[in-house]
């Protein structure tokens, strides 16, 4: 890591065998301007898919409210990864997309629902390939990407942060 880059930290962990997992997005110093923006909107679309949680709607509003604030900024979703229902496993399903999709339309948010909301966004082509060691991911034209992560529990009303940190106000 040099001054200027961008990183993100994903952590998992299982307590009583119960999964969590959340990621971070850090500036190494100074940071160009571009940088800090996608960190910013990448952040921004997370919340607003949040915010967008309601029992009873489609699963896919997720997707859709991701897709349309990140496009609207000119930037790229990567699709091969998406977020996850997690619990006594750390992947479970459903599988949340990232992207429009009607693939998830007939799956209903449902109080007590808890999954992973994890976009990654690319200043670039959304194309990606996976380096030698296996788990190393890069953009296919080498342009900065950003991912941040929350787990989220749908309540009756909305839906809780479950891994909102201090410096966080929902």
């Amino acid at each position: 890591m040099k001054k200027g880059d961008i990183i993100n930290i994903d952590v998992s962990l299982n307590k009583d065998g119960a999964y969590g997992d959340t990621s971070k997005m850090y500036k190494i110093g100074p940071v160009a301007p571009y940088a800090s923006r996608l960190i910013d909107l990448t952040q921004q679309s997370l919340y607003l898919a949040i915010r967008a949680i309601q029992p009873g709607l489609p699963l896919n509003i997720i997707g859709q409210t991701i897709e349309k604030f990140i496009h609207g900024h000119r930037l790229s979703i990567v699709r091969e990864f998406c977020g996850h229902g997690i619990g006594l496993q750390l992947h479970e399903h459903p599988q949340i997309l990232h992207y429009r999709s009607n693939e998830h339309a007939s799956v209903k948010l449902e109080p007590g629902m808890i999954f992973t909301i994890e976009p990654m966004i690319n200043l670039g082509t959304p194309d990606i390939r996976i380096l030698k060691d296996g788990w190393t991911v890069v953009t296919k034209d080498r342009m900065l990407s950003a991912q941040w992560e929350h787990m989220i529990l749908v309540t009756e009303n909305g839906a809780e942060v479950l891994t909102l940190r201090d410096e966080e106000h929902f």
